[in-house]
């Protein structure tokens, strides 16, 4: 008998701190030891789904009830849920185009750095001249974690006879669903930092020839204003409401054939400049986030996906709750810029 055949499963594996129950399998039985054999490739987990015969996908995938057959195979159904929610998350990736660093911490307070440089006037230091300082600090104020999450109402038994592959989907929507709500959060950072007034992004208003028009109207050469504005950094990514998205996807120079391509073969949109362009009803219309995605934005997550997996095991599904807790922090400030190209008073 394989080793991992012989491991016992229990709910405390699901309580050891700072480690979910997948770094717990695999501290037990490491994926290093079956380099080449036929399970290379499977981690600790997915052994287990083999070594019970539990098939999660495809057009001979188990149901529900196949995880409650024993108590060892109950107590691996919460972590196909975290699994499930996971892969919704990572679906929906509007966070990876906006997080530069995700950092995973076991305590609930967070204290981000700060970066400040001397002004360098210059290529080169003289000899004998003072290098310029750079002083790394913690930040006066905690990164703000916010739980997103969802209460899974249903009964056992009105699961237990529904094929895993549909329940995978239904879990990983709730996964995008909190992906969203993350989303939102960290458009909230972009804007406003760790909230004072010292902490907001700076903003840009856009220029516009004398005489003014009678209404707020975005051209290229704010989008080009925009680009400037960022200096060093580079302008990769733009965050704007759904009707200024619409007015940037309307420009002469959006109507170049392989922006056409690209958004039509992928769905994703694509600035003139290559810059990702997302929507967010955080953002005011005539307003534009511009910033550089790989400078900009740090994603803390407390733990993984939390499951009430006492409930769960015990087949307790009734108001089982599914959560995230995360928060964010801008890591340099200039990297982030606002564009209001609304008529100024």
């Amino acid at each position: 008998m394989a080793f991992y055949e012989g491991i016992k499963l229990e709910k405390g594996m699901y309580t050891v701190g700072g480690k979910n129950f997948t770094n717990v399998l695999e501290e037990m039985d490491p994926s290093e030891n079956y380099k080449g054999t036929e399970l290379e490739g499977l981690d600790a987990y997915q052994r287990q789904l083999k070594r019970f015969n539990i098939k999660v996908s495809g057009t001979n995938c188990d149901k529900v009830e196949k995880f409650f057959s024993s108590h060892d195979t109950a107590v691996l159904f919460p972590e196909y849920i975290a699994r499930a929610v996971r892969q919704g998350i990572k679906s929906s990736n509007a966070l990876d185009h906006v997080t530069a660093v995700r950092t995973n911490i076991d305590a609930i307070d967070y204290r981000a750095v700060s970066y400040e440089t001397q002004n360098v006037t210059g290529n080169s230091i003289s000899e004998g001249a003072t290098m310029p300082s750079v002083n790394v600090k913690n930040k006066n104020t905690l990164v703000s974690l916010t739980k997103h999450g969802r209460l899974f109402s249903s009964t056992y038994e009105a699961l237990r006879f529904q094929n895993l592959d549909v329940l995978t989907i239904i879990l990983g929507k709730i996964g995008e669903d909190i992906a969203a709500e993350q989303f939102a959060d960290a458009v909230e950072v972009l804007l406003n930092g760790d909230g004072t007034a010292a902490d907001k992004a700076t903003e840009i208003q856009a220029s516009y020839p004398s005489p003014a028009p009678s209404s707020a109207k975005l051209s290229y050469e704010h989008l080009l204003q925009l680009w400037e504005s960022l200096g060093v950094y580079n302008l990769n990514t733009m965050v704007t409401s759904a009707a200024t998205m619409r007015e940037i996807l309307s420009l002469t120079e959006m109507k170049d054939a392989n922006a056409g391509l690209n958004f039509q073969g992928t769905g994703n949109v694509v600035t003139p400049m290559g810059a990702n362009l997302l929507k967010s009803d955080k953002v005011s219309d005539n307003c534009i986030i511009g910033f550089d995605r790989n400078k900009a934005l740090q994603l803390i997550q407390y733990g993984n996906v939390v499951i009430d997996y006492d409930k769960v095991i015990d087949r307790q599904l009734d108001r089982a709750s599914i959560s995230v807790t995360a928060g964010f922090t801008r890591i340099f400030k200039d990297a982030v810029k606002i564009l209001n190209y609304a008529l100024p008073n």
